[in-house]
């Protein structure tokens, strides 16, 4: 429906700049909509009536994307992407702009306030344009597109993202964050003056732009589908890897050379696996220091856990403080893997921090994980500012902590007049708390209590605070990686408290994202939305595998090999190999993307490759090895191909072209705690390439064998707990002594 009546006189909150009136109809579903959220729902605009309500109320009001409804009180005459907002394009002959960004965005949230929220420019947008807002954690399809059409034009790319439409959805211009005037922030044309310029050559050379978007068109497809390779890659795309990471390694800060510095710049993960493969300390070292960096610097939560989304600087002291759900979970894995391969104290007690603040404050009451946490935060004289939430000043850990206390922390935690951010201090750990508790004339371990004891007395006077936004939509992919996370705590530490997290978790994906044979992407407001994409079912998929081996409940392995039939039909490309992002029966879009490269998330088909061999190990069926075979060869199978690219796929890689284990325990039946000292064994060797089933005998192991081959045949000899190592599917000797298997397992 065309919803846009032109009125004078209008009733308030149902009009908009530019002389837009909605319809009855979509009048009536906002009052509903309004009944709905209640008296405790807050319009997020400066455009407030004196009774506090929003002036001004549009489509986006409708929505459950909390980025979206950010933006439902703007003057500008949003829509949601979908048919609508371009059947009025064409009606009315207008471009389209298309915003993407998400709800935790600095640089959106300012671009909102200068452009989106300034009814001059709200009321050309109305008058010239037809205006829809993307949520790029719920559309990762729709983002994928226009991200590439903007990094073809610029060269790069970024949020907010901001394209120009022809009606029939091709691109033909964009770019990110665009200050509102000329003269603003020191460019020379300001978002307003180039809306009249497009709209200018719109009008008077509309077949120049066609042509362009049809030339951009064509890129972009080119762009989200990589070239076929030819041969079955070799380990010196490992070392090609490896050799590029120390080559740009920062030998000061760790990570990579420059700023801003992400986690995900440097594949830790890979890393640990090349020294294992290579014995060559440097990379161990290179990721230790890292490691070691980061949880030190102002990128880490000193006082809450977790860590922020990127650091600023080289040195990983001034972070970009929005929190996300994804950073947290990857790095909950390396430096688990890290303590698993060193032994060192600090990277388990930094896994469990962040876990903890996981399930304190990213936990919903159902037990599934909200998504992320702004960077901005309101101030006491009610602005909005980055950081605010997080810094300290030395009168204020005074206040808090009393003068004793409170000189511990300065010192550990580096405040001092003045701070390093904006008159405040980031907390960060700059000294070894050894060097500061000999400073003071303590012990390690008393200084260790004392900071324990500070960071709760901050961390409870900051929740005075006002609070930074949450994100609370879960994300089916993003909930995998985090029920990995959970998983793997459970396994490599021994606490079942993170185990039984990690189920509960995965009970909801499954109890409220997965319905009538197929994953959703997103849930909020009680409500499932959106079609999976790849990452779902691959993230989600490697969850359950991990709570398999977290659990050996066999129900795990049944809805992980489920999901990978529904993979294979619906998202795989099985002439050429590897998996587009969308289904066979997704929204036709101009472009079907298969993820070729990894971000801060590892691409669908990074993670999806990796699954296939576990999974292939664990059933001896051939068919998850040629699926495997036919997309490693497409995405790093032909030189030229650049393995840095897809660093999370190198995972893949290094078991592929390793000597992957399996492992298997057999307790007799009914005595499955026979198996602890087999378990406890493992957890002290880090076996990344590997797969474990654990499983009684009797109707256990029966049940198991039907889809786990591995396990046919084996028994627990003598009456006792036995484990069995083979690779693949020569065994050596099985042993029920916990110290043999130990030498089997080191034994490479």
């Amino acid at each position: 429906m065309n919803s846009d009546i032109h009125k004078s006189n209008p009733e308030s909150g149902f009009h908009l700049p530019g002389n837009i009136v909605f319809e009855t109809t979509l009048q009536t579903l906002f009052r509903e909509k309004a009944d709905q959220r209640g008296s405790e729902y807050r319009p997020r605009t400066r455009h407030l009536a004196h009774d506090g309500q929003a002036r001004f109320t549009n489509r986006l009001f409708l929505e459950s994307s909390p980025y979206l409804l950010q933006h439902a009180h703007n003057p500008v005459n949003w829509y949601p992407w979908g048919d609508e907002a371009f059947e009025t394009a064409k009606k009315l002959n207008r471009p389209v702009l298309v915003s993407i960004g998400y709800s935790t965005c600095h640089w959106c949230h300012v671009m909102e306030e200068e452009s989106f929220e300034d009814e001059e420019i709200a009321a050309y947008l109305n008058t010239h344009y037809i205006t829809i807002k993307v949520d790029r954690e719920e559309r990762p399809d729709v983002d994928a597109i226009y991200m590439s059409a903007v990094q073809a034009l610029n060269g790069n790319g970024g949020w907010p993202l901001n394209v120009m439409l022809m009606p029939e959805r091709r691109p033909f211009w964009g770019g990110t964050y665009f200050p509102a005037r000329d003269g603003d922030r020191g460019v020379s044309m300001g978002f307003l003056s180039i809306l009249k310029r497009i709209h200018q050559v719109y009008t008077e050379d509309r077949d120049k732009l066609v042509q362009t978007s049809m030339q951009l068109t064509e890129a972009i497809t080119s762009m989200l589908t990589p070239e076929g390779g030819s041969d079955m890659p070799e380990p010196e795309i490992l070392e090609q890897a490896a050799n590029f990471y120390r080559q740009r390694f920062d030998h000061q800060n760790g990570g990579l050379q420059g700023a801003p510095k992400f986690p995900s710049s440097l594949p830790l993960r890979f890393l640990f696996r090349y020294y294992l493969r290579s014995g060559d300390q440097t990379f161990l070292q290179m990721a230790e220091q890292t490691l070691g960096k980061m949880v030190a610097g102002g990128m880490y939560d000193q006082a809450g856990g977790g860590f922020h989304r990127y650091s600023v600087d080289a040195g990983w002291q001034v972070p970009h403080f929005e929190k996300m759900l994804y950073d947290n979970a990857l790095l909950t894995v390396a430096y688990l893997e890290a303590f698993q391969l060193t032994g060192k104290e600090l990277y388990r007690k930094t896994a469990i921090e962040i876990l903890h603040y996981v399930s304190r404050d990213m936990t919903t009451p159902s037990g599934a994980f909200y998504s992320a946490t702004d960077a901005d935060s309101l101030t006491p004289s009610g602005h909005r500012e980055e950081g605010y939430f997080f810094t300290w000043t030395p009168e204020e850990l005074a206040s808090v902590l009393g003068r004793e206390q409170a000189d511990i922390a300065q010192r550990v935690y580096n405040v001092r007049p003045g701070g390093n951010f904006e008159g405040r201090s980031i907390l960060n750990t700059p000294s070894p708390l050894s060097a500061i508790a000999s400073s003071l004339g303590m012990s390690a371990e008393e200084l260790g209590k004392q900071v324990e004891e500070i960071n709760t007395s901050l961390y409870e006077a900051r929740k005075k605070r006002p609070q930074p936004i949450r994100d609370e939509k879960v994300l089916t992919a993003w909930n995998g990686l985090m029920i990995s996370a959970f998983a793997k705590a459970g396994r490599i530490l021994g606490e079942d408290r993170f185990t039984e997290r990690a189920k509960t978790a995965a009970d909801f994906i499954l109890s409220h994202l997965y319905r009538d044979g197929r994953l959703f992407r997103s849930y909020n407001d009680s409500r499932a939305r959106f079609n999976g994409y790849l990452e779902d079912y691959a993230f989600f998929i490697s969850a359950l595998l991990d709570l398999y081996e977290s659990t050996q409940a066999i129900s795990w392995l049944d809805k992980a090999l489920e999901l990978d039939r529904i993979l294979e039909e619906r998202f795989e490309d099985s002439p050429a190999g590897g998996f587009f992002m969308t289904s066979d029966d997704h929204e036709q879009l101009i472009a079907r993307e298969k993820p070729n490269y990894d971000g801060a998330v590892p691409s669908g088909n990074s993670v999806a490759l990796l699954n296939l061999l576990r999974m292939g190990e664990l059933t001896g069926k051939a068919h998850f090895h040629e699926r495997f075979r036919k997309a490693f060869i497409l995405f790093l199978g032909t030189d030229g191909k650049n393995p840095v690219a897809l660093s999370e796929m190198l995972l893949a890689a290094d078991f592929f072209l390793g000597r992957p284990r399996e492992i298997v325990i057999v307790t007799p039946e009914g005595q499955p705690e026979t198996a602890d000292p087999f378990l406890n064994t493992l957890r002290q060797v880090f076996i990344p390439n590997s797969v474990l089933v654990v499983v009684s005998e009797g109707e256990e192991l029966d049940e198991a064998a039907r889809r786990v081959s591995i396990v046919a045949g084996k028994t627990a000899q003598a009456g006792k707990a036995t484990a069995y190592v083979c690779e693949r599917g020569a065994c050596r000797q099985p042993t029920t002594d916990p110290q043999h298997f130990m030498q089997q397992i080191q034994n490479e």
